[in-house]
């Protein structure tokens, strides 16, 4: 037995055997890292995921609110067309009131001579009978035409046929003049409620002594005026 070299192997085996349990318990540690890299990605992997949930709750709130916004804008959208609608209706009444007061106000439906016959025919037969008596007189009657003449007319037309009558007066007892006229036709050009213009055609016959009777026409405008009931005789004119 060499009792030298085989202490020697024993040690060289032990020291080995050590060695190799050292270093496996040396490099053991050396695994720690890895571990610890697999734990931080879990812990990233959570944040990752609480992440997406934290935007996933976002983004539902947001689609909630914009759900909501189209909500309220739909249920504005009826107040709205209902406020439009009623100013249309509105601007549209108020035009055709203003039309409907202009087609009233015009000249053609403001001329009562189109519209109310019983109107016209009372101041055309007043008229009518007024120019008559004014007009006719003979060498005894000058008197009761004058005062005749006062009982219808006014205004200009009684200045005028006071200035002329009095001529009429001194031919009709010098020559013995007859004047008789009739209104053979009068027509209202325009009739208001207190107003009114016509145009008046008369047939006069002149009766002299010792003389045939003469006929003349003659056209006249009138314009008379409603007092107290009765048509006056304002203005006389000739055409």
């Amino acid at each position: 037995m060499r009792p030298r070299g085989g202490t020697a192997t024993v040690n060289s085996t032990g020291t080995d055997t050590t060695d190799t349990t050292d270093a496996e318990d040396v490099a053991a540690p050396t695994d720690t890292p890895t571990d610890t890299t697999a734990v931080t990605a879990a812990t990233d992997g959570t944040g990752q995921a609480d992440n997406a949930g934290t935007a996933g709750t976002a983004g539902g709130t947001g689609r909630t609110g914009t759900a909501d916004a189209v909500d309220v804008s739909r249920r504005r959208w009826p107040r709205v067309l209902g406020a439009l609608l009623a100013v249309a209706l509105i601007a549209a009444g108020g035009a055709l009131y203003a039309e409907g007061r202009q087609l009233r106000d015009t000249p053609a439906t403001a001329n009562l001579a189109l519209t109310d016959a019983e109107a016209t025919a009372r101041v055309t037969g007043d008229v009518s009978s007024a120019l008559g008596k004014i007009f006719s007189y003979g060498p005894g009657s000058t008197a009761a035409t004058r005062a005749a003449a006062k009982e219808v007319l006014a205004g200009k037309a009684l200045q005028q046929y006071a200035a002329l009558f009095g001529q009429v007066e001194r031919q009709s007892a010098d020559q013995k003049l007859t004047l008789t006229t009739e209104v053979v036709r009068a027509g209202v050009t325009r009739l208001t409620g207190s107003g009114a213009h016509l145009l008046v055609f008369l047939d006069q016959v002149y009766e002299r002594r010792g003389r045939a009777p003469t006929t003349a026409s003659a056209q006249l405008t009138v314009t008379a005026e409603l007092r107290d009931g009765r048509w006056w005789i304002v203005e006389i004119g000739t055409t």
